[in-house]
């Protein structure tokens, strides 16, 4: 597994990958995105998206199907490339039960109150908190 800055992975096998994943945020993706590169092919994406001094934002975390079983593994890399840019803390807004018992286990902790980032404030799903230590 490699991670890859959206804006240096291959054109041709990003506009392949974002083609058949059309919810992808673009312009976010190329901004602040990574892909993940598994066997030659573009597999996932996501973005950590700092928000504010020490604190990041992991944002459309996506991998195909076929490799849904890689997802502990991608999340840790996420973490430790985090901990690699000095954050402090890293929210996540999960849609979805097994994401969020995977957080769970990897302890993140459950946000009580809504958090409100960069103007998105979404009442459905789950917020997390992981402290970067």
């Amino acid at each position: 597994m490699n991670l890859i800055q959206a804006n240096k992975a291959s054109r041709e096998r990003l506009e392949q990958f974002l083609q058949t994943n059309p919810n992808v945020n673009k312009h976010s993706l190329f901004q602040y995105g990574y892909v993940v590169e598994m066997r030659g092919n573009i597999e996932g994406c996501f973005t950590l998206e700092e928000i504010e001094e020490g604190t990041y934002w992991l944002k459309q975390l996506y991998i195909t199907q076929s490799e849904a079983a890689i997802l502990p593994v991608l999340l840790e890399a996420i973490l430790t490339m985090a901990k690699q840019k000095h954050a402090q803390r890293v929210y996540v807004h999960s849609h979805q039960p097994v994401v969020d018992i995977l957080l769970e286990a990897l302890q993140f902790h459950p946000q009580k109150e809504r958090v409100s980032v960069n103007n998105y404030d979404k009442s459905n799903g789950n917020w997390w908190l992981y402290h970067v230590s």
